[in-house]
């Protein structure tokens, strides 16, 4: 089978039939412009050296050459056959509660790295069954969609974290109302849902969820991890979380809740412990189910063949350096032997090196093309709409050449478009690492403005701006977000401002309210706390005749006073 991987280029083989046409009217004017020197017989006879026969041969050569060169830019792909194998198995949907919770270590090495080995040895087990993955915790999504692909489950388990997830919490009914929207349209096949969750439900409805799930046919099976005692959760800075009251938070295995959705899903409960005795639990329980023959059609891969076009057209381009436009009869016919043997010599020499190059380049050519491939594959999804997919196909670029800046930044889009926004973030700081092209560059971190913006992180989206605009000052696009999240940051904080004026006025009015009171309660104690001073009978009689005494000379003095003859001092003027 023979494609050509860009076919677009082709359209370029236009040029070949209009250069050939430019070439026919450029010789017909040159055959004007001899006949007004003479007839073309005596002028051919006046220049002996002069050949038409080499020049069209040389133009031809050319033209060949640039056609293969065309070919070669379109990559041509041969030796790939579509085969269509059938399988007998099942779909399996796995649910993984990747909350904070998960994180605890009561099982090891902890909860959530159990719950990868445990799904790991799952994929290993499946031959010709189909696997999809979703990861949970207060919100769900579709980490990988339905594939029989073992390798890219692999890789995208290797990067669960709880990080990923923005909202935390444990929603295990919206997990399972995704997982019976992941399987195929066919029937007849067994088709499971396996939750691995610690059964912190903090959302309510799995039970129904599962119930619902076993109408459609569908089996839930719950794989309980930690212990019923309770552990601590580490916080990853060497301590363990604590509640608003400074408490350590104790996580346990709520295994009664567990039990009751997979009793409602009719499946089977499996507590995970450190043995193996889940696993081959689990392995039993997923044979039971019914599995039912597949066709899946197995694409090989396109070997390159643009190699054997481009020695071709370098092969012709030496041959038309060696073709000279004139004849040179001085030339004896042994000179000519010897020259067209060391012409040979060196065709053969230049062949030799162009291969011993080829062969030590295709292992980096082929490499570069694939991840390319995996690029353009995702594009056509991303742009169909099919991000989960579009998503693999990117994550196969990143692994197949971790170096191309295209691959993280075209992954972040897509996981930008399905809000894995904290992922996305840590995709476009990788593109922006790798790439050297300052204008790809901005828009890496105008995506990483985007998303801060839309959670409301003016003070991030501002730095990301920026950094955009220092390297692409016309991006009139990230100047006017840079200006309107400076708007909102500082409405933010006025209203924080508010906020806190509030409280410390509120908390001043407590305070003064308090105040009277305590006072008020001061003084009672102060009263209660001095004696009453005590008088006796007598001294309180001396006091009452001291004070009439008293009276009775100031009376005395005033009648004196007013028997006296008054005096007038008059004020003279000399």
């Amino acid at each position: 089978m023979f494609r050509f991987e860009d076919p677009i280029y082709l359209y370029l083989l236009a040029l070949i039939p209009v250069l050939a046409l430019i070439r026919f009217i450029s010789f017909r004017n040159q055959k004007k412009r001899l006949r007004k020197f003479g007839d073309p017989g005596l002028l051919k006879e006046l220049m002996p050296d002069v050949s038409l026969f080499r020049p069209s041969v040389k133009f031809w050569i050319l033209q060949a050459a640039l056609a293969l060169l065309i070919v070669m830019l379109a990559r041509p792909q041969m030796g790939t056959k579509i085969n269509h194998e059938k399988r007998v198995g099942i779909e399996t949907i796995i649910a993984m509660d990747i909350s904070n919770s998960m994180r605890a270590e009561d099982i090891v090495p902890s909860r959530l790295d159990r719950s990868k080995m445990m799904i790991e040895n799952l994929v290993d087990h499946f031959t010709n069954d189909k696997i999809g993955l979703i990861v949970f915790a207060g919100d769900a999504f579709v980490q990988l969609p339905i594939t029989s692909d073992y390798v890219s489950a692999k890789m995208f388990l290797s990067s669960i974290d709880p990080s990923m997830m923005a909202t935390q919490g444990t929603d295990i009914a919206r997990a399972i109302e995704m997982a019976t929207h992941s399987f195929t349209q066919e029937e007849g096949i067994g088709k499971a849902i396996v939750v691995i969750t610690d059964g912190e439900d903090h959302e309510g409805g799995a039970v129904e969820a599962a119930e619902a799930a076993k109408d459609l046919g569908m089996r839930v099976y719950v794989l309980g991890v930690g212990s019923t005692q309770g552990a601590p959760i580490p916080n990853g800075a060497g301590d363990y979380m604590k509640d608003n009251t400074g408490n350590t938070v104790m996580s346990a295995l709520n295994e009664d809740m567990c039990k009751q959705v997979a009793q409602a899903g009719g499946g089977a409960y499996i507590h995970v412990q450190n043995n193996s005795a889940a696993q081959e639990q689990l392995d039993q329980e997923l044979a039971k189910l019914a599995k039912k023959e597949t066709s899946t059609a197995v694409y090989s891969e396109f070997d390159e063949q643009f190699r054997a076009f481009g020695i071709l057209a370098l092969l012709l381009l030496v041959l038309e350096i060696c073709i000279f436009d004139r004849r040179n009869p001085l030339l004896k016919r042994l000179s000519l032997f010897k020259r067209e043997e060391g012409l040979r010599n060196s065709v053969r020499a230049i062949v030799f090196i162009c291969i011993s190059l080829t062969s030590f380049l295709s292992p980096l050519t082929s490499a570069a093309q694939s991840d390319r491939q995996y690029i353009r594959e995702g594009n056509k999804l991303f742009h169909r709409g099919d991000y989960p997919n579009a998503e693999v196909a990117y994550r196969k670029a990143v692994e197949k050449n971790p170096k191309n800046p295209q691959a993280p930044f075209n992954l972040g889009n897509a996981l930008m478009a399905q809000k894995k926004d904290s992922a996305a973030v840590e995709q476009f700081e990788a593109a922006s690492r790798l790439e050297t092209n300052p204008l790809r560059k901005s828009k890496s971190f105008h995506n990483i403005g985007v998303i801060c913006q839309t959670h409301k992180m003016y003070g991030e989206a501002i730095e990301a701006y920026k950094n955009a605009l220092r390297l692409n000052p016309n991006d009139d696009e990230s100047r006017y977000n840079l200006v309107l999240c400076k708007h909102q940051k500082k409405k933010q904080d006025q209203q924080q401002q508010n906020q806190q004026n509030q409280n410390k006025d509120n908390k001043d009015d407590k305070k003064d309210q308090q105040k009277p009171d305590q006072n008020k309660d001061q003084k009672q104690d102060q009263q209660k706390e001095q004696p009453k001073p005590q008088m006796s009978k007598e001294n309180a009689e001396q006091l009452l005749n001291a004070a009439i005494q008293n009276e009775k000379q100031t009376q005395d003095k005033l009648k004196k006073a007013q028997q006296q003859p008054q005096r007038r001092n008059i004020q003279k003027n000399w």
